[in-house]
């Protein structure tokens, strides 16, 4: 798989049905099948949880949402300790630019979550930003937020 700009760390991986290979996702506690998006996924949900303070029993992985009655998935949702949406992450695989319409999908979740921080990453670059002036203003922020720092 690609290098990411993301720590390295032990990840499981195995030959799964098929021939395709399948990386373990500690938070739903099963193998799914390992693609570049979720090559990604899987070192932001390990960058959120070590280095940025968030507690793994506070984040969802391809959390179900309605948006105009058409199903989606927000890749990764942390929650609060309320149980509230709290960081928003939409990942895309290394070989996939950022451009403005990604921007538009992540927006697009974040109506239906309410979200206070998005969260933008091919593993190469990531953008994040957080909601200020009475829920009205996007800024984007220097690095991703930490857990205890957002929370306090």
């Amino acid at each position: 798989m690609h290098p990411l700009n993301l720590p390295s760390f032990d990840i499981r991986l195995r030959e799964g049905s098929g021939k395709t290979t399948e990386v373990f996702d500690p938070l739903r506690k099963k193998f799914v099948k390992l693609t570049p998006e979720e090559w990604v996924r899987q070192h932001m949900l390990n960058y959120l949880i070590v280095y940025r303070n968030f507690p793994p029993s506070l984040i969802g992985v391809e959390v179900r949402l309605k948006y105009n009655n058409l199903k989606k998935r927000s890749d990764i949702v942390a929650f609060d300790r309320k149980g509230e949406p709290l960081l928003i992450v939409e990942c895309k695989a290394p070989s996939v630019t950022l451009t403005q319409d990604v921007f538009y999908q992540i927006a697009m979740y974040n109506h239906a979550l309410s979200g206070k921080f998005l969260v933008v990453s091919n593993g190469l670059s990531h953008y994040s930003c957080h909601l200020v002036a009475n829920n009205t203003k996007w800024t984007y922020l220097p690095e991703i937020p930490d857990f205890t720092q957002i929370c306090s």
